[in-house]
């Protein structure tokens, strides 16, 4: 697999949570096929920071959508956050803060307001402190 697919309706339901959470960035966690690369479901968590700035899964929700998706049958595809004003890319301390080298991760970026999820979103690999952005098709 090498890129990312979301179905329509989880893209626009990943940004209008992003949106609903400003100031704050918005985080959350995609199920789906590692193999395929195919999201199925988006699951907003609360961001335990409360921050514009930096943002970590609530360890309750973790717990509860980890357990959720496992239970489904599915995986952790995708790791989820917004960026309020920055683009969808990795910031320092993004690349500082990832634990998970099998999951994507999926930036949002807000700075235009409105932005469809073609503009707005952005796919990533994070190994090992380094970024690579992987192709991400929305449909």
């Amino acid at each position: 697999m090498s890129g990312l697919f979301l179905p329509r309706a989880v893209a626009d339901a990943l940004l209008s949570h992003a949106r609903a959470e400003e100031p704050n960035e918005a985080c959350g966690l995609l199920a789906g096929s590692l193999t395929t690369g195919h999201a199925s479901a988006y699951h907003a968590a609360r961001n335990a920071e409360e921050s514009p700035l930096r943002y970590t899964v609530h360890p309750d929700d973790l717990l509860h959508i980890t357990l959720a998706i496992d239970d489904g049958g599915e995986e952790l595809l995708a790791i989820f956050h917004s960026h309020t004003r920055s683009p969808a890319v990795p910031s320092a301390t993004d690349l500082r803060e990832a634990r998970y080298p099998e999951p994507f991760y999926l930036l949002a970026s807000l700075s235009e307001s409105g932005a469809p999820p073609e503009r707005a979103l952005r796919a990533w690999r994070i190994t090992d402190g380094q970024s690579a952005e992987v192709p991400l098709a929305i449909g």
